[in-house]
């Protein structure tokens, strides 16, 4: 099954998130499909980049979004 989840970057107490899509069973930080966005917590707009169409389109193949992306993309107000 293919999930729509956050990989971890960054360094050390500085993360940044990859939004990816990956198979559910590839480790965390392991390979991926398609990178999807970019999120920086501690930056001033939090979510840098995020290509819309791209989850769209995993979402139609039958992807699943996680809780943490499903939340991140809600609280800003992005529509999929």
């Amino acid at each position: 099954m293919v999930k729509i989840r956050m990989a971890r970057g960054g360094r050390k107490n500085r993360p940044v998130y990859t939004i990816v899509a990956t198979n559910s069973r590839s480790p965390r930080d392991g390979q991926f499909l398609e990178k999807l966005g970019q999120y920086d917590p501690k930056a001033a707009t939090a979510i840098k980049s995020v290509n819309i169409e791209g989850i769209k389109t995993w979402l139609s193949k039958g992807a699943q979004l996680s809780d943490t992306v499903r939340t991140l993309l809600k609280n800003n107000n992005i529509k999929l």
